[in-house]
């Protein structure tokens, strides 16, 4: 379950380009709340504190509630635009949710136990296809990454969404395609000794 963050904010009363880069100047980022059938709302952010968070690697999956106005408001941040040349943060966007609200959040795939899988331990090569996993869930119910168990496969496995163990209340937006998560592959050595017919 990623942990909750916490993200103080003012609300902006003029919007536009001129207003943003100035509020920029200060060290503050422009952002909108919006979602959950209520009116968007303007805020700004501190830049450092939001870059603090972006740098957790788990921004995007985490649950961060903004206190503005002496209310707090949980939201699932859902983009934040850069710079293309400096990379600090232009705007970010910000979806209101609710306990009862399923929401759409892509988590990370970690492999386990490569140790105990046969075709690794002979040279093979795990082929990761999905990085990252889009899931549904409640927002409390968000986990920190999707565990995948390489246990006994060998060269030629392939390990399919409907392969992986989700936790409970989780499910993968797209399980009907099924895709493939990753692969575990000859060494590129022993594919080219099988594939040279030249030899001899």
């Amino acid at each position: 379950m990623s942990e909750t963050l916490h993200l103080p904010a003012e609300t902006r009363d003029r919007v536009g380009k001129g207003a943003s880069r100035s509020l920029r100047r200060t060290g503050r980022v422009p952002a909108v709340i919006y979602g959950n059938k209520e009116d968007p709302l303007s805020v700004h952010v501190e830049e450092k504190e939001l870059v603090r968070q972006l740098m957790t690697g788990h921004f995007f999956n985490s649950i961060v509630e903004i206190e503005v106005g002496g209310k707090t408001v949980r939201t699932l941040p859902k983009d934040v635009a850069f710079h293309p040349v400096s990379d600090r943060p232009l705007h970010a966007d910000f979806l209101r949710v609710s306990a009862d609200h399923k929401v759409h959040v892509n988590v990370p795939v970690v492999f386990a136990n490569e140790a105990a899988s046969p075709g690794l331990k002979r040279g093979g090569v795990l082929n990761i296809v999905l990085h990252d996993l889009d899931v549904v869930c409640a927002p409390d119910a968000i986990p920190d990454d999707v565990v995948v168990d390489v246990t006994g496969l060998d060269v030629g496995a392939s390990i399919h969404i409907h392969d992986i163990k989700l936790p409970a209340g989780v499910t993968a937006a797209h399980a009907d395609r099924d895709d493939t998560v990753a692969t575990i592959v000859a060494p590129s050595g022993l594919r080219s000794e099988e594939g040279d017919t030249t030899k001899g």
